[in-house]
């Protein structure tokens, strides 16, 4: 029997200025995510730091707590059957777009290693945590 595993992805603010997110959620479902939950968020600067706690006292922390609450993003509850965060993350790219493999959503849709169009959880327990802080468990589809 296979496991469905849950993951997070943001798509942030300077790919929902750039008009992205359709072709991104399109390349979520074209490599056989399931979208269990979504919401277009404006974050403000303190739900921003909220979710970003774990960088505080990084030298990046304020300039990416003020991006992120810089305008709306979309927030995505994902799910596939096994390695979802693995297979999110690969479809990402690096978090440096001019180190992304081609066809990556960075490489297509980032500026810079900030302003890099997605986001995504990076382990079981922090998918836990990220997907908690957005969506409430009967915001999920089954």
């Amino acid at each position: 029997m296979k496991t469905l595993q849950r993951t997070l992805a943001i798509i942030k603010p300077d790919a929902v200025h750039k008009r992205a997110s359709g072709q991104i959620v399109s390349l979520i479902l074209e490599n056989g995510f399931n979208i269990i939950g979504v919401k277009m968020l404006h974050l403000t600067q303190q739900q921003a730091e909220g979710f970003y706690a774990v960088h505080a006292g990084k030298p990046f922390f304020g300039s990416l707590t003020t991006f992120m609450s810089s305008g709306p993003c979309v927030v995505l509850a994902l799910e596939k059957e096994e390695n979802a965060i693995a297979a999110w993350r690969k479809l990402m790219g690096a978090t440096n777009p001019a180190n992304a493999e081609e066809g990556t959503i960075r490489k297509r849709f980032a500026e810079g290693i900030e302003r890099n169009a997605v986001h995504g959880s990076d382990a079981d327990d922090t998918a836990r945590w990220e997907l908690s802080y957005f969506f409430a468990g009967y915001e999920l589809a089954k």
